[in-house]
């Protein structure tokens, strides 16, 4: 694929990802018509996820037809060119009335991370990255904190209840000895976005979807992250653990939280 052609890919999605921010906006805005279910323990669905997805499925089927789409609501199959989905990402703040959720669009040419896009609209953020190109918070470009004492790090740990709860709480216990100090917000694509912007200086989770990170990935690997090989093995299908965190703690920070 040229130059030219992921330019385009990225200049049409992110105007795409600008228009679902608007229809989840105002799903968000109406919140006793959001139809909220579960779909497992701590595991939130809305009206507006399918809604969201299936609107960029069907723009991408025909802005790009020979590429195939991921998405957490309806599945897919992995291709050379292959756009991964999370049409809202931190959907139980989403049900909650909490503005820390985003969508996240992230694109993989032959399974390498090249197009991440993430829009926050109920905090007006967008963020933009492609492969080589840097990343941009809002059109202005975003780097890493560079912080290199764990004793002035803060770091977020994201939970998953597909690993036992024990090996969360001893991350934690290992974070707290070590100095850190350890947050939540419940939306593990802001997370990465935030290590990219500097706001945390790194993000962990023992498990967590393709869909999730898809787009961080290149965002906060632009941004200058030290990030974990995510899509080692079947990480696309079945998801990984991951660690993304400014460069200088990414050691200690790898045997704080076992992953490599």
């Amino acid at each position: 694929m040229t130059p030219a052609e992921l330019e385009l890919r990225r200049h049409a999605v992110q105007g795409l990802v600008a228009e679902a921010g608007r229809m989840a906006l105002d799903y968000f805005g109406k919140q006793e018509s959001l139809g909220v279910s579960m779909k497992g323990a701590q595991d939130w669905l809305t009206v507006a996820d399918g809604a969201v997805e299936d609107f960029l499925r069907q723009r991408l089927a025909v802005l790009f037809p020979t590429d195939t789409v991921i998405g957490e609501e309806g599945g897919g199959a992995a291709s050379d060119a292959v756009w991964i989905i999370d049409p809202i990402d931190g959907t139980s703040n989403f049900a909650r009335a909490d503005r820390n959720w985003c969508i996240s669009i992230g694109f993989l040419l032959n399974r390498i991370p090249t197009i991440g896009i993430v829009a926050a609209p109920a905090l007006d953020e967008l963020y933009v990255a492609r492969r080589g190109q840097g990343a941009t918070l809002n059109g202005r470009p975003i780097a890493v904190s560079g912080t290199e004492d764990l004793t002035r790090a803060t770091i977020e740990l994201g939970w998953s209840t597909r690993i036992p709860y024990e090996r969360y709480l001893a991350i934690l216990q290992r974070s707290y000895a070590a100095g850190c100090s350890v947050k939540r917000s419940g939306s593990g694509t802001l997370g990465l976005c935030h290590v990219a912007n500097g706001r945390t200086d790194a993000y962990a989770e023992l498990h967590i979807n393709a869909w999730d990170v898809a787009a961080g990935i290149v965002i906060a690997g632009e941004a200058g992250a030290s990030i974990s090989d995510f899509f080692a093995g079947d990480g696309i299908s079945k998801g990984n653990p991951i660690l993304c965190s400014t460069p200088a703690l990414a050691p200690q920070l790898r045997e704080i939280t076992a992953i490599s």
